[in-house]
Protein backbone atom coordinates (compact mmCIF):
# COMPACT_ATOMS: atom_id res chain seq x y z
CA UNK A 1 0.00 0.00 0.00
CA UNK A 2 2.72 2.39 0.81
CA UNK A 3 3.67 3.02 -2.94
CA UNK A 4 0.37 2.59 -4.59
CA UNK A 5 -0.13 5.68 -6.15
CA UNK A 6 -3.65 5.69 -6.82
CA UNK A 7 -4.13 4.88 -3.32
CA UNK A 8 -2.32 8.08 -2.51
CA UNK A 9 -3.50 10.03 -4.53
CA UNK A 10 -6.80 9.68 -3.21
CA UNK A 11 -5.92 10.39 -0.12
CA UNK A 12 -4.13 13.31 -0.77
CA UNK A 13 -6.89 15.13 -2.74
CA UNK A 14 -8.41 15.20 1.22
CA UNK A 15 -5.50 17.04 2.46
CA UNK A 16 -5.00 21.11 2.52
CA UNK A 17 -2.32 23.08 1.19
CA UNK A 18 -0.06 23.01 4.04
CA UNK A 19 -0.46 19.19 4.73
CA UNK A 20 0.26 18.61 0.84
CA UNK A 21 3.47 20.49 1.26
CA UNK A 22 4.47 18.62 4.53
CA UNK A 23 3.83 15.26 2.52
CA UNK A 24 5.79 16.06 -0.12
CA UNK A 25 8.91 16.86 2.04
CA UNK A 26 8.56 12.91 3.90
CA UNK A 27 10.64 11.73 0.81
CA UNK A 28 11.18 11.88 -3.22
CA UNK A 29 8.47 9.37 -4.37
CA UNK A 30 6.00 11.68 -2.04
CA UNK A 31 7.24 14.43 -3.81
CA UNK A 32 7.05 13.11 -7.10
CA UNK A 33 3.43 12.45 -6.04
CA UNK A 34 1.97 15.72 -4.92
CA UNK A 35 3.80 17.07 -8.52
CA UNK A 36 0.35 15.58 -9.69
CA UNK A 37 -1.55 18.85 -11.05
CA UNK A 38 -4.86 16.61 -10.43
CA UNK A 39 -4.25 17.04 -7.27
CA UNK A 40 -3.71 20.67 -6.82
CA UNK A 41 -6.89 20.86 -9.12
CA UNK A 42 -9.13 19.10 -6.46
CA UNK A 43 -7.92 20.80 -3.40
CA UNK A 44 -7.86 24.50 -5.14
CA UNK A 45 -11.69 23.60 -6.45
CA UNK A 46 -12.22 22.03 -3.14
CA UNK A 47 -11.39 25.17 -1.07
CA UNK A 48 -12.39 27.72 -3.22
CA UNK A 49 -16.21 25.69 -2.98
CA UNK A 50 -16.84 25.43 -7.12
CA UNK A 51 -17.63 22.85 -9.41
CA UNK A 52 -15.23 22.02 -12.44
CA UNK A 53 -14.86 25.12 -14.85
CA UNK A 54 -15.15 25.17 -18.29
CA UNK A 55 -11.98 26.15 -18.76
CA UNK A 56 -8.12 25.27 -19.00
CA UNK A 57 -5.14 26.49 -15.96
CA UNK A 58 -1.87 24.84 -16.93
CA UNK A 59 -0.42 25.18 -13.00
CA UNK A 60 -3.16 24.43 -10.22
CA UNK A 61 0.18 24.76 -7.75
CA UNK A 62 0.32 27.79 -8.58
CA UNK A 63 -3.02 29.15 -8.75
CA UNK A 64 -3.78 27.37 -5.41
CA UNK A 65 -0.68 29.14 -3.69
CA UNK A 66 -1.74 32.56 -5.13
CA UNK A 67 -5.34 31.96 -3.75
CA UNK A 68 -4.38 30.90 -0.43
CA UNK A 69 -1.21 32.60 0.67
CA UNK A 70 -2.75 35.50 2.21
CA UNK A 71 -1.67 37.70 -0.99
CA UNK A 72 -4.48 40.40 -2.07
CA UNK A 73 -4.32 43.33 -4.33
CA UNK A 74 -3.50 46.25 -2.34
CA UNK A 75 0.04 43.94 -1.18
CA UNK A 76 1.12 45.08 -4.66
CA UNK A 77 -0.49 48.46 -4.78
CA UNK A 78 -1.11 51.16 -2.01
CA UNK A 79 -0.19 49.05 0.30
CA UNK A 80 0.84 52.61 2.39
CA UNK A 81 -3.33 53.03 2.78
CA UNK A 82 -4.31 49.29 3.29
CA UNK A 83 -5.98 49.13 6.44
CA UNK A 84 -8.08 45.47 6.22
CA UNK A 85 -9.45 43.16 4.10
CA UNK A 86 -11.38 39.81 3.99
CA UNK A 87 -11.83 37.17 1.61
CA UNK A 88 -15.49 36.82 0.10
CA UNK A 89 -14.56 33.87 -2.12
CA UNK A 90 -14.93 32.57 -5.51
CA UNK A 91 -16.92 32.61 -8.47
CA UNK A 92 -17.46 32.17 -12.52
CA UNK A 93 -17.72 35.09 -15.07
CA UNK A 94 -18.31 31.92 -17.78
CA UNK A 95 -19.26 35.28 -20.88
CA UNK A 96 -17.32 38.33 -21.29
CA UNK A 97 -19.90 40.56 -19.93
CA UNK A 98 -19.54 41.91 -16.80
CA UNK A 99 -22.69 43.87 -14.89
CA UNK A 100 -21.32 46.25 -12.04
CA UNK A 101 -23.92 47.50 -10.12
CA UNK A 102 -23.79 49.82 -6.59
CA UNK A 103 -27.98 48.81 -6.35
CA UNK A 104 -29.57 45.48 -5.40
CA UNK A 105 -32.64 46.22 -7.11
CA UNK A 106 -34.19 43.31 -8.79
CA UNK A 107 -35.01 42.94 -11.33
CA UNK A 108 -32.75 45.17 -13.06
CA UNK A 109 -33.86 47.25 -16.05
CA UNK A 110 -30.99 47.48 -18.90
CA UNK A 111 -31.14 50.31 -20.77
CA UNK A 112 -30.17 50.81 -24.45
CA UNK A 113 -28.26 53.38 -26.22
CA UNK A 114 -27.42 55.41 -22.41
CA UNK A 115 -23.35 56.85 -22.22
CA UNK A 116 -21.86 54.97 -18.68
CA UNK A 117 -21.78 58.07 -17.31
CA UNK A 118 -25.85 58.80 -17.51
CA UNK A 119 -25.93 54.47 -16.52
CA UNK A 120 -24.14 55.18 -13.97
CA UNK A 121 -26.13 58.06 -12.26
CA UNK A 122 -30.00 56.97 -13.46
CA UNK A 123 -29.55 53.17 -12.95
CA UNK A 124 -26.60 52.86 -10.99
CA UNK A 125 -24.44 50.30 -12.59
CA UNK A 126 -23.02 49.73 -16.03
CA UNK A 127 -22.00 47.06 -18.31
CA UNK A 128 -18.42 45.95 -19.34
CA UNK A 129 -17.19 43.60 -21.59
CA UNK A 130 -13.84 42.12 -22.66
CA UNK A 131 -13.83 40.77 -19.50
CA UNK A 132 -11.22 37.56 -18.64
CA UNK A 133 -13.91 34.09 -18.55
CA UNK A 134 -12.87 31.78 -15.62
CA UNK A 135 -12.45 31.91 -11.74
CA UNK A 136 -12.93 35.14 -10.15
CA UNK A 137 -12.09 35.99 -6.49
CA UNK A 138 -13.69 38.48 -4.43
CA UNK A 139 -11.98 40.25 -1.34
CA UNK A 140 -13.17 43.02 0.56
CA UNK A 141 -11.10 45.72 1.27
CA UNK A 142 -11.19 48.42 3.63
CA UNK A 143 -8.70 51.49 2.25
CA UNK A 144 -7.42 54.64 4.35
CA UNK A 145 -8.11 57.97 2.37
CA UNK A 146 -6.40 56.66 -1.22
CA UNK A 147 -6.11 60.26 -2.55
CA UNK A 148 -4.55 61.79 0.46
CA UNK A 149 -1.37 62.52 1.39
CA UNK A 150 -0.17 59.99 3.38
CA UNK A 151 1.53 62.29 5.97
CA UNK A 152 -1.30 64.91 5.60
CA UNK A 153 -3.38 61.49 6.59
CA UNK A 154 -1.67 60.10 9.26
CA UNK A 155 -1.22 63.65 11.60
CA UNK A 156 -5.22 63.81 10.96
CA UNK A 157 -5.15 60.37 12.29
CA UNK A 158 -2.73 61.00 15.62
CA UNK A 159 -5.11 64.01 16.45
CA UNK A 160 -8.82 62.97 16.09
CA UNK A 161 -10.43 60.16 16.87
CA UNK A 162 -14.11 60.24 14.45
CA UNK A 163 -17.27 58.85 14.26
CA UNK A 164 -17.51 55.65 13.39
CA UNK A 165 -19.56 56.14 10.17
CA UNK A 166 -16.75 58.49 9.04
CA UNK A 167 -14.79 55.01 8.89
CA UNK A 168 -17.57 53.36 6.80
CA UNK A 169 -16.90 49.70 7.87
CA UNK A 170 -16.19 50.23 11.27
CA UNK A 171 -18.12 50.55 14.60
CA UNK A 172 -17.00 51.94 17.74
CA UNK A 173 -15.08 49.30 19.69
CA UNK A 174 -16.22 46.68 17.09
CA UNK A 175 -14.25 44.65 14.80
CA UNK A 176 -14.36 44.40 11.11
CA UNK A 177 -15.85 40.98 10.18
CA UNK A 178 -13.47 38.63 9.93
CA UNK A 179 -10.68 39.70 11.87
CA UNK A 180 -9.86 39.62 15.62
CA UNK A 181 -12.18 40.83 18.61
CA UNK A 182 -9.12 42.58 19.98
CA UNK A 183 -8.98 44.93 16.72
CA UNK A 184 -8.52 48.60 17.62
CA UNK A 185 -10.67 51.45 16.94
CA UNK A 186 -9.71 52.97 13.74
CA UNK A 187 -8.84 56.10 13.46
CA UNK A 188 -8.77 57.53 10.33
CA UNK A 189 -10.17 60.81 7.80
CA UNK A 190 -13.18 60.84 6.30
CA UNK A 191 -11.92 59.26 2.84
CA UNK A 192 -11.88 55.97 4.58
CA UNK A 193 -13.33 53.67 2.06
CA UNK A 194 -14.79 50.33 1.21
CA UNK A 195 -13.96 48.35 -1.82
CA UNK A 196 -15.47 45.36 -3.33
CA UNK A 197 -12.40 44.02 -5.32
CA UNK A 198 -12.40 40.94 -7.69
CA UNK A 199 -9.59 39.65 -10.15
CA UNK A 200 -9.38 36.84 -12.72
CA UNK A 201 -7.28 33.81 -10.42
CA UNK A 202 -4.41 34.03 -12.39
CA UNK A 203 -3.83 37.37 -11.99
CA UNK A 204 -0.85 37.40 -9.38
CA UNK A 205 1.02 34.92 -11.85
CA UNK A 206 1.21 37.88 -14.16
CA UNK A 207 5.19 39.84 -14.38
CA UNK A 208 3.13 42.80 -16.21
CA UNK A 209 0.80 42.97 -13.35
CA UNK A 210 3.35 42.04 -10.47
CA UNK A 211 5.84 45.08 -11.69
CA UNK A 212 3.34 47.60 -12.15
CA UNK A 213 2.47 47.71 -15.71
CA UNK A 214 -0.75 46.85 -15.46
CA UNK A 215 -2.70 49.35 -13.48
CA UNK A 216 -6.65 49.90 -12.49
CA UNK A 217 -7.91 52.88 -14.85
CA UNK A 218 -11.40 54.67 -13.29
CA UNK A 219 -14.44 53.59 -15.77
CA UNK A 220 -17.03 55.94 -14.01
CA UNK A 221 -17.37 57.76 -11.17
CA UNK A 222 -20.13 59.51 -9.56
CA UNK A 223 -21.78 61.46 -6.04
CA UNK A 224 -24.98 60.76 -4.92
CA UNK A 225 -25.27 64.06 -2.72
CA UNK A 226 -27.82 63.03 0.06
CA UNK A 227 -28.20 60.65 2.94
CA UNK A 228 -27.82 57.03 2.17
CA UNK A 229 -28.99 54.25 4.01
CA UNK A 230 -26.69 51.71 2.19
CA UNK A 231 -23.38 50.99 0.77
CA UNK A 232 -23.72 48.23 -1.65
CA UNK A 233 -21.87 46.51 -4.23
CA UNK A 234 -22.27 43.60 -6.63
CA UNK A 235 -20.15 41.65 -9.71
CA UNK A 236 -22.22 40.04 -11.71
CA UNK A 237 -22.00 37.46 -14.80
CA UNK A 238 -24.51 39.29 -17.25
CA UNK A 239 -25.25 35.97 -18.89
CA UNK A 240 -26.52 34.79 -15.56
CA UNK A 241 -28.27 37.56 -14.62
CA UNK A 242 -31.53 35.45 -14.30
CA UNK A 243 -30.13 32.57 -12.90
CA UNK A 244 -31.78 30.93 -10.01
CA UNK A 245 -28.54 31.20 -8.05
CA UNK A 246 -27.94 35.00 -8.79
CA UNK A 247 -31.55 35.70 -8.00
CA UNK A 248 -30.48 34.33 -4.08
CA UNK A 249 -28.41 38.14 -3.71
CA UNK A 250 -31.38 39.90 -4.59
CA UNK A 251 -33.18 38.60 -1.63
CA UNK A 252 -31.50 41.30 1.01
CA UNK A 253 -33.75 40.32 3.92
CA UNK A 254 -31.95 36.77 3.48
CA UNK A 255 -28.35 38.44 3.93
CA UNK A 256 -27.95 42.03 4.50
CA UNK A 257 -29.00 41.92 8.26
CA UNK A 258 -31.18 44.22 10.20
CA UNK A 259 -31.04 48.21 9.76
CA UNK A 260 -29.39 48.26 13.00
CA UNK A 261 -26.80 45.89 11.97
CA UNK A 262 -23.47 48.28 11.03
CA UNK A 263 -21.42 44.64 10.12
CA UNK A 264 -20.55 44.67 6.24
CA UNK A 265 -22.09 41.71 5.19
CA UNK A 266 -21.20 40.04 1.52
CA UNK A 267 -22.59 37.04 -0.61
CA UNK A 268 -21.33 35.06 -3.08
CA UNK A 269 -22.74 32.51 -5.55
CA UNK A 270 -21.91 30.47 -8.64
CA UNK A 271 -21.73 33.71 -10.84
CA UNK A 272 -21.98 37.01 -8.69
CA UNK A 273 -20.80 38.49 -5.89
CA UNK A 274 -22.00 41.36 -3.53
CA UNK A 275 -21.60 43.51 -0.36
CA UNK A 276 -23.47 45.26 1.69
CA UNK A 277 -23.21 47.92 4.66
CA UNK A 278 -26.01 49.43 7.01
CA UNK A 279 -24.97 53.05 6.83
CA UNK A 280 -25.89 55.75 9.64
CA UNK A 281 -26.65 59.47 9.31
CA UNK A 282 -24.51 60.76 6.63
CA UNK A 283 -24.39 63.24 3.37
CA UNK A 284 -24.00 61.17 0.77
CA UNK A 285 -21.29 58.82 -1.10
CA UNK A 286 -18.29 58.77 -3.98
CA UNK A 287 -18.74 55.83 -5.75
CA UNK A 288 -16.23 54.61 -8.25
CA UNK A 289 -15.63 52.02 -10.65
CA UNK A 290 -12.14 50.77 -11.77
CA UNK A 291 -10.98 48.35 -14.29
CA UNK A 292 -7.80 46.48 -14.95
CA UNK A 293 -6.80 45.36 -18.54
CA UNK A 294 -3.66 42.77 -19.30
CA UNK A 295 -2.65 45.63 -21.55
CA UNK A 296 -3.62 48.37 -23.39
CA UNK A 297 -5.99 46.44 -25.79
CA UNK A 298 -6.38 43.04 -23.15
CA UNK A 299 -8.92 41.33 -21.11
CA UNK A 300 -10.24 43.46 -18.11
CA UNK A 301 -8.52 41.19 -15.45
CA UNK A 302 -10.04 42.99 -12.33
CA UNK A 303 -12.86 44.75 -11.39
CA UNK A 304 -13.27 47.27 -8.43
CA UNK A 305 -16.30 48.92 -6.51
CA UNK A 306 -15.33 51.69 -4.20
CA UNK A 307 -17.58 53.90 -1.99
CA UNK A 308 -16.72 56.43 0.83
CA UNK A 309 -17.96 59.06 2.28
CA UNK A 310 -18.71 62.71 1.04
Amino acid sequence: MFYEEDIWTEIAKHLDGKSLVMLGTTNKWFHHLIMNDSIWKFACLRDLQLPEPRHTYLNWIKLYASAFDGSHSFMFRQKEKHIDWMRIGAFFLDSPIALLAEKLDSPLKIPQGEALGKTLESHGFCILNNIKTGIWIADLQLVRCPVCDLNTCDEARGQLEMHPIQLFLCLHEAKFVGLPTSRKIYRACLGTMQTLDARHIELFLSEAYRDGSWEYQIIGSHDIKKHADVASAGIFDFKHLNDSSTSEIFNLKSWVGKPNDWQPKAMITLHAVAINKNLQENEGLHIKYQAMKAGPDGVVVSLRISQQLL
